[in-house]
């Protein structure tokens, strides 16, 4: 008779195994699409350099000519503008950890995709880093800062960045770096070195209690984590060859063990010297001195939908996004099921809760969140494919342009244009990402680009504007005749905003100011001249519901101890944050299962947390 406990054992062992079989044939796929320089005779020495590129190398690393010619050539015949170089004796752990976050075959035309490379060697054409703002001339980079630089290349070289072995180049040092140098490397790549280190134990500890407890399946499933390095690496025909290949099969669990405490101990070390910016603190309790109430306005007694006097508390949370100070109310109409925050914030008090979160201290980690969304931003795009070949778009509240990066897949003849009202729309236009950036207010620009776009969209944008009304006057001021208005919002009627009440995440308080039912966008709609002509809701759906329940309790528990909003951190307040991130982990491991078992039946239902409507505008 199988003893329960024992029975559960075994499961975990056979999903260890099997995901560790997995995560090895993936490599090892992925290892067989990496392209390889060709091989460029060392006599071509004296062969004039070609003009236009420039070579960058992290320090220590002298690449010879031949292997820069290989790679111009390369590059000019690929149609690349930057092209990160692979030393064939790439370290085993760094080459594992490279394929496990790039696919070769899709890196290029992954628009969103982040820049990824070795640290080594960069070529890249002087056009790119003149938009990029970057000095070749400069110091020369350490391993961290190379890659940091690849990730920013790739940005202004969105479908135009690749990689390659180069069989001239060496690493010329050390294996995988730990400690210190490895945790600035995972953060120079967006990569939050405790929580990787945290799971690299945490998968070693799991690791080695299944196979103590399970003879068959746990020494199956360790075996093959501690053969993966010569499993995907040591073949024949393989592009990369480690020089510490040996040395990494045989040591695997004791060199892993080693380099994840000393990263989680770096780490730390760095996380207790990351103090808020003291200007930035000294700012914000400058705002803070005179306290939040000065942020709202008086509470409006009616509905500025439909001006109904039925108002009743839908939800009041405080500022669960960043923690900062104040508390916010959203009231529904009875009559028209608009929701809405009342009181509002002021003009000056969505500047003070907006700081920081797109730009600043957040703009990287929002950045990451909106590279995530590249199916989301196609699905957005390709809903105007039965109905229009579209030469002009504008995209309102394009932030850092990211929809416009994605859509230019779809739409590659296509004019985009941006309008939002940060910073982020300039950063836009200098990446390529659109060709015109408008930074301000859509209402104060309708009248300079009335009936100069065929389509306007509006993708989780309305709900952030004081009068979302006004910007539907603008959307039809804007737009030619027989163009089309796309437009995606929260749907407050989604049965997951009464499951989950103040911890639904499309709530976004204090940023959202509006939640509109799709009838009374539609009314609207119809009002202002438009048709709507496809709707949409299941494929609107965002899967982050149970995520974002668990990562707003979470920071309404431990808030970040180095906000600059908030108070010191301690030692106490430290331990507390990295005890919640330690306990949600599970927490959020099950609600990503629970997101995607939501996200199949919603599409299959066509019912989301979200809607998509596309209207066009009347030609009489």
């Amino acid at each position: 008779m199988t003893h329960p406990p024992l029975s559960g054992v075994r499961w975990t062992s056979a999903v260890l195994l099997a995901a560790l079989g997995a995560g090895t044939v993936r490599a090892a796929f992925r290892l067989r699409d990496l392209p390889v320089l060709p091989v460029v005779p060392r006599t071509s020495a004296g062969v004039p350099r070609p003009a236009g590129w420039r070579l960058l190398t992290a320090r220590g690393v002298e690449p010879d000519p031949a292997t820069f010619l290989a790679a111009c050539a390369y590059a000019e015949g690929e149609g690349l503008r930057v092209l990160d170089l692979l030393p064939a004796d790439l370290a085993a752990e760094r080459a594992l950890g490279l394929l496990r976050l790039v696919d070769p075959a899709r890196y290029r035309w992954d628009r969103l995709g982040e820049g990824r490379g070795a640290g080594f060697a960069v070529l890249v054409t002087e056009e790119v880093l003149e938009r990029a703002g970057v000095d070749p001339g400069g110091p020369r980079p350490d391993p961290a800062e190379l890659l940091a630089l690849t990730r920013r290349l790739k940005e202004y070289a969105a479908d135009t960045t690749g990689l390659a072995v180069a069989p001239g180049l060496s690493c010329g040092g050390p294996g995988d770096p730990g400690g210190p140098a490895r945790a600035a490397e995972l953060r120079a790549q967006g990569l939050p070195p405790g929580a990787l280190a945290a799971a690299q134990l945490g998968g070693l500890a799991l690791l080695a209690g299944v196979a103590v407890r399970q003879g068959r399946w746990g020494a199956a499933a360790a075996g093959l984590y501690w053969l993966q390095p010569y499993l995907v690496l040591g073949g024949s025909g393989s592009p990369l060859r480690p020089a510490d290949l040996a040395r990494a099969t045989a040591a695997r669990p004791v060199r892993s063990l080693r380099a994840g405490l000393r990263t989680a101990g770096a780490a730390r070390a760095a996380g207790r010297d990351d103090a808020p910016d003291a200007a930035r603190a000294a700012a914000y309790r400058e705002d803070l001195a005179a306290g939040t109430d000065r942020f709202l306005e008086a509470r409006r007694p009616d509905c500025p939908w439909c001006g109904s006097a039925r108002l009743s508390v839908r939800v009041r949370v405080p500022d669960l996004l960043q923690g900062k100070p104040g508390r916010f109310t959203l009231e529904r109409c009875g009559d028209c099921g608009h929701v809405f925050q009342n009181p509002r914030l002021t003009p000056e008090g969505l500047e003070f809760y907006y700081r920081d979160f797109y730009d600043g201290r957040g703009g990287e980690g929002a950045g990451t969140v909106f590279g995530r969304l590249g199916a989301a931003y196609r699905g957005r795009a390709e809903m105007l494919l039965p109905h229009a070949e579209p030469v002009s778009w504008l995209d309102v509240g394009t932030g850092h342009g990211h929809f416009c990066n994605a859509a230019r897949a779809v739409w590659p003849r296509t004019r985009f244009d941006g309008l939002d009202m940060g910073d982020g729309v300039r950063e836009a236009e200098r990446r390529g990402w659109v060709e015109t950036g408008y930074q301000g207010q859509f209402p104060e620009f309708a009248p300079k680009l009335a009936g100069q776009y065929e389509v306007v969209s509006m993708y989780h944008y309305l709900e952030h504007t004081r009068d979302p009304l006004a910007e539907l006057d603008a959307a039809a001021a804007v737009l030619a005749p027989g163009g089309f208005l796309a437009i995606e919002l929260p749907d407050p009627e989604s049965r997951m905003a009464r499951l989950l009440g103040p911890a639904w995440l499309p709530w976004f308080q204090p940023q959202h100011q509006h939640l509109a039912p799709a009838a009374n966008l539609r009314e609207a709609l119809a009002d202002r001249g438009f048709t709507v002509v496809a709707e949409e809701h299941g494929p609107a759906h965002q899967g982050n519901d149970f995520f974002g329940a668990v990562a707003l309790t979470a920071t309404r528990l431990a808030p970040d101890p180095d906000r600059p909003w908030g108070p010191p951190a301690t030692r106490r307040t430290r331990a507390l944050a990295q005890a919640v991130r330690l306990a949600a982990l599970p927490c959020f491991a099950a609600a990503a299962a629970l997101d995607t078992l939501r996200t199949a039946a919603a599409r299959r239902t066509d019912g989301g947390n979200a809607y998509r409507l596309l209207a066009r505008k009347d030609t009489r």
